[in-house]
């Protein structure tokens, strides 16, 4: 019974969500004539010599198990009444003693502690997650050291005793599969630039395009005013064709609900400093038409 109480607080301390501790206490019986004595947490001792061992785990809510080995004929209605509510007394008592040291599980799992994370992807991104010749899923092991085992249906374990590693894995198994979303934000890296904007790579293996007037709030010239090749940039997904190109927006990110500000027209040259110089004094005309030919 001591295995019950050690494997309640071994499973706490490990951060398994477990609804409620358990101990186990054994109970005992000497019965000789018409009198007998219960007794309460039997060792080897007792067990050889008596005639009951009663072995009851549970809960403060109630009993989980109960097993019973016995040399006589049978028991009483009466002595396993005493018994059970003996066995209850010092099951209560065991539990006071686990709670003052572990209360409840713990929140997090122990550094330590085999974990395994278990992700659903599409069916048809299992190739894109193994690779050609299982090149991807290969490097994604080797790299964090883990196991990943995939199932026909796109269920996908991923196994390791590295917390650090574990995530970082589950993290890229999660980018190779999946799919951009309309309206979600995404952080990315400049890949390319070109004159009218720069594609992004918002997750491995796919990229959208950020147009020359989606990067700043503020008109620009030139993207190399804003951005370079390698640069980290948050991104709006505003549309996904039917061709599956992504048309993208750090504007948006930048400023809430401006991507959809008409950029207006591109002005090259300086701009005057009055749109109607040269025609606002009207004395102007009033002089010597008499140079006009």
């Amino acid at each position: 019974m001591a295995s019950v109480c050690g494997g309640s607080l071994s499973l706490f301390d490990a951060g398994v969500p477990m609804k409620a501790a358990c101990a186990g206490i054994a109970m005992g019986l000497v019965l000789e004539g018409g009198k007998y004595a219960v007794l309460t947490d039997i060792a080897g001792i007792e067990d050889h010599n008596g005639d009951m061992d009663f072995k009851v785990a549970g809960s403060r809510n109630g009993i989980t198990g109960f097993q019973m080995d016995m040399k006589i004929e049978g028991l009483s209605i009466s002595i396993m009444k005493e018994a059970l509510a003996q066995a209850k007394r010092g099951r209560l008592f065991i539990l006071d003693k686990m709670d003052a040291i572990l209360p409840e599980p713990r929140k997090e799992l122990p550094e330590f502690a085999p974990r395994l994370y278990r992700i659903k992807i599409p069916s048809d991104k299992i190739g894109a997650l193994i690779g050609p010749g299982g090149k991807n899923i290969r490097r994604i092991q080797e790299t964090y050291g883990v196991n990943i085992d995939v199932e026909d249906d796109g269920s996908v374990f991923v196994a390791g005793t590295d917390p650090v590693g574990c995530d970082q894995a589950k993290a890229e198994v999660e980018s190779l599969t999946m799919e951009a979303e309309v309206g979600k934000i995404y952080k990315g890296h400049v890949v390319s630039i070109k004159e009218f904007g720069a594609f992004v790579e918002i997750f491995p293996g796919r990229e959208g395009l950020l147009h020359i007037s989606q990067i700043d709030v503020k008109r620009i010239a030139k993207v190399e005013e804003v951005l370079k090749i390698g640069d980290e940039v948050e991104v709006k997904v505003l549309e996904i064709d039917g061709d599956s190109k992504i048309r993208l927006s750090r504007k948006a990110v930048l400023s809430p609900g401006s991507e959809n500000d008409s950029p207006g027209p591109r002005r090259d040259g300086p701009r005057p400093e009055h749109a109607g110089a040269g025609r606002g004094d009207r004395g102007g005309r009033g002089g010597d038409r008499g140079g006009r030919r």
